[in-house]
């Protein structure tokens, strides 16, 4: 499988790994080792994952702190700490690569960065998808986190489940069928869990784009999974434009987008509406600009396409695209959301 396309630009690691480093910007609260806020979230990584001290989850995640997820909402620094070793259990190998750190300052000693992350590993232990299976896979996540005075306070996470089914060799909607089987045992289906999540995405106003860079972004965006205007996204795409989706599929052009989107914007209906919830830009290199959208689609299972024969199921998608933008058009993305989540969503529905 291919490299992905993006990589860190906007801090030198190495120069931040080195003894004494100075901090290059203002941190309230912020522990001094760390020189900025992307060298924060790069490092609690690395010793979360890489140096296995999982326990420093209770130091850098707030008691209440919300994650939320396409798979439900999960609570506090403890919860992570317990996920975190149910992660090794099945990955004992799992590594955490920083691709790309999108951030923001949101005012008042708060940050939010968008982590855009590469994960090899190899399943050993029994995870949530099915049994071990020894295979070696690669999956791709990102992490919005809300960050104030050295702690996570409120996260968003997106990981392309579906990519890691299919390497496991598992059926993904069989995968669906059975977690869908498992919430229907415990009383409560995915749909009822997310029900707030729909609301909101439904109801609540957009973020709005502040800069031209984001304004393409937003633009791209809303063409291919909104209005369909296919016209609309090639002038606002390098004709060379590459694009990684759900599933650990690589697109190349427009063109291949378009084909990608148009079976799932069906399967949402047209009452579907597709929200900005949040917009983080920085400089790359020249006249480049990374931009990180988090979004939802909200909609209802009413047009044949993606997800099977049309169930009626209110339909929920979470997700985070980073793009890069060269003058007026995007030049590479990346979109991640859990289609297996989607997927149990309709399974969980079609169950009654």
């Amino acid at each position: 499988m291919p490299e992905p396309v993006m990589r860190v630009a906007i801090t030198d690691i190495d120069a931040m790994m080195a003894p004494g480093p100075e901090r290059r910007m203002a941190l309230p609260g912020f522990a001094d080792e760390f020189v900025d806020f992307p060298h924060y979230i790069i490092r609690i990584t690395e010793r979360i994952w890489h140096d296995r001290k999982v326990e420093l989850c209770l130091d850098w995640y707030s008691e209440d702190c919300a994650i939320h997820t396409l798979a439900g909402p999960i609570t506090g620094a403890q919860t992570v700490v317990d996920n975190t070793w149910a992660t090794l259990a099945a990955f004992p190998d799992r590594r955490l690569d920083g691709d790309n750190v999108i951030w923001s300052d949101e005012g008042d000693g708060s940050f939010l960065s968008s982590h855009l992350i590469t994960s090899k590993m190899t399943n050993l232990g029994d995870s949530d998808f099915g049994p071990a299976t020894g295979k070696r896979v690669l999956v791709r996540t990102i992490a919005d986190c809300l960050c104030r005075e050295n702690r996570i306070v409120e996260e968003w996470l997106v990981r392309d489940n579906l990519a890691l089914v299919e390497q496991l060799g598992f059926d993904p909607q069989a995968v669906a069928e059975r977690q869908a089987a498992a919430d229907a045992a415990r009383g409560r289906s995915l749909i009822e869990v997310l029900a707030p999540y729909h609301a909101e995405a439904l109801a609540a106003p957009d973020a709005a784009p502040q800069s031209e860079a984001a304004q393409v972004a937003v633009g791209l965006l809303r063409a291919v999974w909104q209005e369909g205007d296919n016209a609309k996204a090639r002038s606002l795409s390098d004709f060379r434009l590459g694009a990684w989706v759900p599933g650990g599929r690589f697109l190349y052009g427009p063109d291949q987008i378009a084909e990608f989107a148009a079976p799932l914007r069906a399967a949402f209906g047209r009452r579907a509406r597709l929200r900005i919830e949040h917009i983080a830009e920085v400089p790359y290199l020249g006249e480049a600009r990374d931009v990180a959208v988090r979004w939802s689609l909200a909609g209802w299972h009413e047009g044949e396409g993606h997800y099977g024969t049309p169930t009626g199921a209110p339909l929920l998608i979470m997700a985070v695209s980073h793009f890069r933008v060269i003058g007026d058009r995007v030049r590479e993305e990346v979109t991640i959301w859990d289609d297996i989540a989607v997927l149990r969503q309709v399974a969980g529905h079609a169950r009654g």
